[in-house]
C-alpha cells in the first residue's frame, strides 16, 4: 500500500486518539485506522510504502493491528503470502523474528529427523526439515496444517515413549509378592453381598486379579463415576492380600473421608475380618495398641489418613495399598506408604479416584498406569436433577422444597464455602448459615453442622447424626465432596456456587439420590459461567471432566509434579486427541519390539526423547521449557 494522506484526531464518543491513513494499491483506495498510536503519524508520511495487517470492518475502512514500512517496489519475501505470527517480546519485534527466521530457512534441510522411515511412510508424515520448513514459510493453509500434525505428532509420539519407558521400568524395578486366587476369603464375601456387581465391576475385579496374580507390583488407576462402586472393587483387592495372609491398607486425604470408608467396609464385611481406623486424633493408648497388632500381623486391614506413613507405623507383612483420591496426596507421600513393605518388595498399588480423567489426561498425566474406568452406576441409581438460580424468590422456594422433603422423611445438605465469616471474602459461613437456619428457615428442624476445623469428635458426632437420621439437615463445608453415603439424603443446596470448581460440583451432587428417591442440586449463581451451565445440563462425570479440561487448559507432567499436561510446542490438547491415541499405539508398538529402542533406526528416537523429557537414569522428568512456534495466518500481501 502506498500512504497518500495521514492524520491524527481525536475521538467523538471516547477519549483518545484516532490516526487515519487514505491509502491505495492496485486493488483500490482504503482508509486505514490506528486507535490510540499517536506516532504513526509522526512515522509515516504521504509516498511511503507501507504492510497492513488487521480487519475489515466496512468497506474500504481497514483497522491496524500490525503494520511495517518497506523501501522498492517489492515488500520483502519474508512478509508476502501467509505470514508466520510470532509472539513478540520487549525489543524483539515480529517483523525481527520474521527475518532471522528467513535467514535461518537453508539451514532447516540439514535438521536430523527422529521419525524412523517406516512410520514416516505408514501414517503419509513429510519429514522434519520439510515440516519445519512449511510451518514457517507455508504456501498455503492446507500446507501448514499438514506441517503442525507432524510435529504435533512427533512430540506425543515422544511423551508416550517416555511414559512407555518409565512404566516398563517401574516394572521391572518393582519386585511385587503375587497374590494367590484361592477365594478363601473372597468367595464366601462375594456370595454374602446384597447385590450383584455390575458388569464394569466384574470386569475391573478381573484385572486387578491379574494383577494381583503378577510377579511385578500393580500400578492401577481405578477411576469411576460419583456411585460407580469402586469401594467394592478395593475390598475385593485387599481381601485378597489378607487371604493370602498378607495385610492391605486404605489410605484417605482426610480423617472424615477415613472414617465413611471404615463404616463403608465394615458394612459390606459383616465382621468377616478385623479392620480398625488411624488417623492423627487416634488416642496414644488406641495407636499403641492398633501398632502392636499390625506388627505383629494380627490386624490384617488397616485404614487411615496420612498417619499411615508416619514411622513408628510398621506392617509385618503388607502386600497391597489402596489410595483413595489421590490427587490431593504428593507422589512422596504415596512413595512413603509404599515403603512400608518388608523385604524390599513393592506393596501392590490401586490407586482410587471419584473424579473421571479426562482421555487426554488418561494418556499423559497417568500415562504411566494401568487405568480401569467405572461409567456404569448401579441398578436403582437415579438422576440427580440441577439447577443454577439467584435472587430471593428462589432462595425462599428451595427452602419450601427442602422443607417438602423433610415432611416425607428425607434429608439435605446445605453446602457454604467458608467456615467462618471472612472480611476479606464475602460469602457465606458455614457456622453463621447453621445458626442462621436454625432460627429461620428450618427453626421446627433439626440442623446438624460439619467442617473441617471441628475436632474429630464433634465431627463424627455430626456425620453419625444426619447418617441415622437424627438431623433433618446438614450444613457443611466441602469436606462433604467424597466419600459421604446417605441415601435418604435427597436434596444439596450450594452456596456461592462459582467458588467451586467443575468436578467438585459434581462430587457434592453425587451426595444426593443414592437411595431409592431421585435427587435435587440447587445452586446458587450466575447460570452464565460457563462452569455452572455445564454442571445444569450435563449428568455424565466423563464428559464433566472433558469440559473441565477444555475450561482450564493444560498444566504440566512428568516429575513429581501432580497433574495436568505437558507445555506443547505444536500440538494442542485436549483439540489433538486423535494425535495423542496415534502416538500411544505406535509408542507401545515401537517398545514391544525394541524396548531399549536401541535399533538402528532408532538411534534418533531415542536422542530425543531422552532430550525432551531426560534421560533413563535421572528418570523421566519434563523439560517444561516452553519455546516460540509460529501460527500461519492468512494475509493479503499488500493489503
Amino acid at each position: 500500500m502506498v500512504v497518500k494522506e495521514i492524520a491524527s484526531r481525536p475521538m467523538r464518543r471516547r477519549r483518545g486518539v484516532r490516526v487515519e491513513a487514505r491509502v491505495a494499491d492496485d486493488s483500490g483506495p482504503a482508509l486505514a485506522i490506528w486507535f490510540n498510536q499517536p506516532w504513526v503519524a509522526r512515522q509515516l508520511a504521504p509516498g511511503a510504502n507501507v504492510l497492513l495487517r488487521g480487519a475489515l470492518k466496512r468497506r474500504h475502512e481497514f483497522h491496524v493491528r500490525e503494520w511495517e514500512p518497506f523501501e522498492g517496489a517489492e515488500a520483502p519475501v519474508h512478509t508476502r503470502g501467509l505470514v508466520a505470527m510470532y509472539p513478540a517480546a520487549q525489543g524483539i519485534t515480529k517483523r525481527l523474528l520474521r527475518e532471522l527466521a528467513q535467514r535461518a530457512r537453508d539451514a532447516v534441510r540439514e535438521v536430523p529427523d527422529p521419525l524412523p522411515a517406516s512410520l514416516r511412510v505408514a501414517e503419509r508424515l513429510p519429514d522434519r526439515p520439510a515440516a519445519l520448513a512449511a510451518a514457517h514459510f507455508p504456501e498455503a493453509d492446507a500446507e501448514f496444517e499438514a506441517a503442525r500434525r507432524r510435529l504435533a505428532f512427533e512430540e506425543l509420539l515422544l511423551l508416550e515413549l517416555a511414559l512407555g519407558r518409565r512404566r516398563r521400568a517401574r516394572q521391572a524395578a518393582r519386585r511385587g509378592t503375587p497374590l494367590g486366587l484361592g477365594g478363601e476369603l473372597v468367595d464366601p464375601w462375594r456370595a454374602s453381598l446384597p447385590f450383584e456387581l455390575t458388569r464394569e465391576q466384574g470386569r475391573a475385579v478381573e484385572e486387578v486379579d491379574r494383577d494381583l496374580a503378577a510377579e511385578h507390583a500393580m500400578q492401577r488407576l481405578l477411576m469411576g463415576e460419583v456411585g460407580s462402586g469402586k469401594t467394592v472393587v478395593a475390598l475385593h483387592a485387599m481381601l485378597r492380600a489378607i487371604e493370602s495372609g498378607r495385610q492391605a491398607a486404605l489410605m484417605a486425604p482426610t480423617e472424615t473421608l477415613a472414617e465413611q470408608h471404615l463404616a463403608t467396609l465394615d458394612r459390606l464385611l459383616g465382621g468377616l475380618v478385623p479392620l480398625a481406623l488411624l488417623t492423627g486424633s487416634t488416642p496414644a493408648s488406641r495407636r499403641r495398641e492398633l501398632l502392636g497388632r499390625l506388627e505383629t500381623g494380627e490386624l490384617g486391614l488397616l485404614v487411615g489418613t496420612h498417619a499411615l506413613i508416619e514411622a513408628p507405623v510398621r506392617f509385618r507383612d503388607l502386600a497391597l495399598t489402596v489410595v483413595d483420591e489421590e490427587h490431593r496426596f504428593g507422589v512422596r507421600q504415596r512413595e512413603a506408604l509404599v515403603a512400608k513393605a518388608p523385604d524390599g518388595r513393592t506393596p501392590h498399588l490401586l490407586h482410587l479416584t471419584a473424579t473421571p480423567i479426562p482421555r487426554t489426561l488418561e494418556l499423559t498425566s497417568y500415562g504411566d498406569l494401568e487405568t480401569t474406568a467405572l461409567r456404569e452406576l448401579p441398578s436403582g441409581r437415579r438422576s440427580v436433577e440441577t439447577h443454577v438460580v439467584s435472587g430471593e424468590r428462589a432462595r425462599a422456594r428451595a427452602y419450601e422444597r427442602i422443607r417438602e422433603e423433610i415432611a416425607r422423611g428425607r434429608q439435605c445438605f446445605v453446602v457454604c464455602p467458608l467456615v467462618e465469616v471472612s472480611e476479606a471474602l464475602q460469602a457465606r459461613a458455614a457456622t453463621v448459615e447453621a445458626e442462621r437456619l436454625r432460627e429461620t428457615e428450618f427453626r421446627d428442624h433439626r440442623v446438624a453442622l460439619v467442617h473441617g476445623q471441628l475436632p474429630s469428635r464433634d465431627k463424627a458426632a455430626a456425620m453419625r447424626e444426619f447418617a441415622t437420621g437424627s438431623a433433618d439437615v446438614l450444613v457443611a463445608t466441602s469436606v462433604v465432596e467424597v466419600g459421604i453415603d446417605v441415601p435418604n439424603a435427597t436434596v444439596m443446596l450450594i452456596e456461592e456456587a462459582e467458588r467451586y470448581g467443575l468436578s467438585q460440583l459434581h462430587q457434592l451432587r453425587g451426595r444426593v439420590g443414592r437411595g431409592a428417591h431421585g435427587g435435587l442440586c440447587v445452586l446458587f449463581g450466575d447460570a452464565k459461567l460457563p462452569r455452572l451451565a455445564a454442571i445444569a445440563t450435563e449428568s455424565d462425570g466423563f464428559r464433566l471432566a472433558e469440559i473441565d479440561l477444555e475450561l482450564r487448559g493444560a498444566g504440566e507432567v512428568l516429575g513429581t509434579r501432580q497433574h495436568g499436561l505437558p507445555r506443547l510446542k505444536f500440538a494442542t490438547l485436549p483439540e489433538d486427541e486423535e494425535l495423542l491415541v496415534l502416538g500411544r499405539a505406535w509408542a507401545e508398538r515401537l517398545l514391544e519390539g525394541d524396548p531399549e529402542l536401541e535399533a538402528p533406526e532408532h538411534v534418533l528416537l531415542q536422542d530425543a526423547v531422552d532430550s525432551r523429557f531426560g534421560d533413563r537414569s535421572a528418570g523421566a522428568q519434563d523439560e517444561a521449557l516452553s519455546e516460540r512456534s509460529p501460527v500461519a495466518r492468512s494475509g493479503r500481501p499488500p493489503a
